[in-house]
C-alpha cells in the first residue's frame, strides 16, 4: 500500500537560520499563505532556535516569535499552525503562550542522548491536547540503538512521533535505514516516525525517500530547501518524486515551485545551496545552524571557515555551543601566528 504522508514545512523556522533570523510578518504571512494553499499538511514558525530562540548567543531575530506566530495564524486556514521549542531555551510559560496564538503541534527538541530533559514539556503539550512529535537533534552522534532508546523515552512522556533530526546533514542512507530499524524494533507501533533531513551532503531529498521506505509518514520539508547550513529537504523535489513513486499527500507540486522561486529564494542574503562551507559542514558532521556564526569569525579573524567548521566537528560541539566558535578562532589565528615567527 502506498504511505499517506504528513508534509510538514519548515521554511519559517529551520529556514530563519538561512536570513540570519530577519523576516518581516508580512513576508511570514504571505509564505504561509502560499504553503497553506499548496496543501501541506502543517507549517512551523518561530525562530531558527524555537521559542525564546533570539539571542546574543543565537542571534537576535528581527521581530518577536509572537509577531510571526500572530502572522501565521492570520493566513493558514487549513493547515496545521506548529512552532518548536528546546527546554533550556524556551519554557512552558512560551509553550503555553504558542498554544494561546492558535499553535497546535510542537515539537520538543533535545540533543540525541538527552530527551530526559523533554519529559515536562512532551506531557505539557499533551494535557492542552497539543500534537506532540520528541525531536533528536544531531542524530548522527549516537549509534541507532542507542538513538532508539532516547526515542523510547520520548514515546514514554507521551510523544505521538519522533524523529531522526539529522541538523548537520551527515547522515547516509544506510545510516537513516539503521536508525529508523532500530526505531521500528523498540516503539509501539502507534508511535509515528519522522525524519527532518538536511542537504550538506546533496542527500536530503534521498535520505527522505529512504526514511519513507522504512515507514516514516511525517516528512520536514522546506520551500527551496530553506534552512541552515546547505538547507531542509527542498519540498519541490521531494512531493515530485513522492508522485513518481505513487505515495499519497496533499500537496501541488506547481504551486510550491512557484512559492519556493517567487517568495522564498529572493528573502534569502545567502545562497542556500551544497557549496565549500556547507559540504564541510556534512563532512565534519557539524550542526548546520553553526554556518552563519563560523562565517563571521572567519570574516574577523582571517581564518578559512573551513578550519574552523572541522575544529568544531573535532571538539564535537552541540547546539548550544556557538560561543566556542570564536574561541576556536582565536586558537587557529594564534597558531597561524606562531607557525609564521
Amino acid at each position: 500500500m502506498s504511505p499517506k504522508l504528513y508534509i510538514q514545512d519548515v521554511t519559517l523556522r529551520d529556514g530563519m537560520h538561512a536570513v540570519r533570523h530577519r523576516i518581516t510578518p508580512e513576508n511570514v504571512g504571505r509564505i504561509c499563505a502560499a504553503l497553506d494553499a499548496a496543501g501541506v499538511d502543517a507549517i512551523e514558525v518561530a525562530h531558527g532556535d524555537g521559542l525564546a530562540g533570539g539571542s546574543v548567543n543565537y542571534g537576535p531575530g528581527s521581530h518577536t516569535d509572537w509577531e510571526w506566530i500572530e502572522a501565521a495564524a492570520d493566513h493558514t486556514s487549513r493547515a496545521v499552525l506548529t512552532t518548536l521549542l528546546l527546554p533550556g531555551i524556551g519554557t512552558i510559560a512560551e509553550l503555553k503562550h504558542a498554544y494561546s496564538l492558535g499553535v497546535r503541534s510542537i515539537r520538543i527538541a533535545t540533543h540525541c542522548t538527552e530527551a530526559d530533559v523533554a519529559a515536562q514539556h512532551i506531557a505539557t503539550a499533551r494535557e492542552l491536547g497539543m500534537d506532540v512529535s520528541g525531536f533528536l537533534m544531531l542524530s548522527h552522534m549516537a549509534p541507532a540503538k542507542e538513538l532508539a532508546a532516547q526515542a523510547k523515552l520520548m514515546e514514554s512522556y507521551g510523544a505521538h512521533c519522533v524523529y531522526v533530526t539529522d541538523s548537520g546533514g551527515r547522515l547516509t542512507m544506510d545510516g537513516v535505514r539503521e536508525r529508523f530499524r532500530a526505531y521500528r524494533d523498540v516503539l509501539d507501533p502507534s508511535t509515528q516516525l519522522g525524519i527532518h533531513a538536511h542537504q550538506n551532503l546533496s542527500l536530503a531529498v534521498a535520505n527522505s525517500v529512504v526514511a519513507v521506505e522504512e515507514g516514516v509518514t511525517r516528512v520536514d520539508a522546506s520551500l527551496a530547501g530553506h534552512g541552515a547550513g546547505a538547507g531542509n529537504c527542498p519540498i519541490e523535489p521531494f512531493v515530485a518524486v513522492a508522485d513518481l513513486q505513487g505515495w499519497e499527500h496533499g500537496c501541488d507540486l506547481f504551486m510550491l515551485q512557484d512559492a519556493a522561486d517567487d517568495l522564498v529564494r529572493p528573502l534569502q542574503d545567502r545562497p542556500v545551496q551544497v557549496d565549500r562551507e556547507t559540504l564541510t559542514l556534512g563532512y565534519s558532521g557539524v550542526y548546520s545552524s553553526f554556518l552563519r556564526h563560523a562565517e563571521r569569525a572567519a570574516r574577523e579573524y582571517g581564518i578559512d571557515v573551513r578550519g574552523i567548521l572541522m575544529e568544531v566537528g573535532r571538539r564535537g560541539l552541540v547546539g548550544g555551543q556557538e560561543d566556542m566558535i570564536v574561541d576556536i578562532a582565536l586558537d587557529l589565528a594564534a597558531g597561524r601566528a606562531g607557525a609564521a615567527v
